[in-house]
């Protein structure tokens, strides 16, 4: 087949998805944090992995499906002069390993306690949600340093890493949506 432009740009469908319009939302329990929706510059759709388990049968590697992990989550937040949410990072992170005494907030020991959610949603040029991932189970494992450099001039950011359990999306119930529906 020759190479036709036309058949490129047919191919593309709205002209291909945008990876600066998202937002994040993360909540955990006891605390909402509206600012992140504004204040996450970054991150990713979360990966999955399934893993492939082998069996030997006559000197031949067989491949069955295994089971399904879930790398960490990492968001890049963008930090106010009023730190809300390092802050609230820091004190979840605190409420469940303490910094000084090693010890979890009385107030955290079960699951549903502390474990958070989060969702990208993810839009397309129209304002119109594309696909959405909602993200379970998650635990700050890292709330990551912030350089301070008297050489920048730009806005300070850090990242912040979640464990999860588990993701799931819906991407195909949100096709020509608008951000209200």
């Amino acid at each position: 087949m020759a190479f036709n432009i036309n058949d490129f740009y047919s191919s593309l469908q709205f002209g291909g998805a945008r990876p600066a319009l998202f937002d994040v939302l993360v909540t955990w329990p006891g605390s909402t944090i509206p600012e992140i929706q504004f204040m996450a510059r970054a991150t990713t759709i979360p990966s999955a992995t399934l893993n492939v388990v082998e069996q030997t049968y006559f000197g031949r590697a067989l491949k069955f499906a295994g089971n399904r992990t879930f790398e960490d989550w990492t968001v890049t937040i963008i930090n106010d002069e009023d730190y809300t949410i390092r802050r609230a990072m820091e004190d979840w992170s605190e409420s469940l390993n303490g910094f000084e005494d090693n010890r979890r907030d009385t107030t955290r020991l079960a699951t549903r306690d502390y474990k958070g959610t989060g969702t990208v949603t993810h839009y397309g040029k129209t304002g119109n949600i594309i696909a959405r991932y909602e993200v379970n189970g998650l635990v700050p494992s890292s709330v990551a340093a912030m350089p301070m450099d008297w050489g920048t001039d730009e806005i300070q950011t850090f990242d912040v890493t979640f464990a999860m359990d588990y993701w799931t999306t819906r991407t195909e119930t949100f096709q020509g949506l608008s951000e209200t529906t």
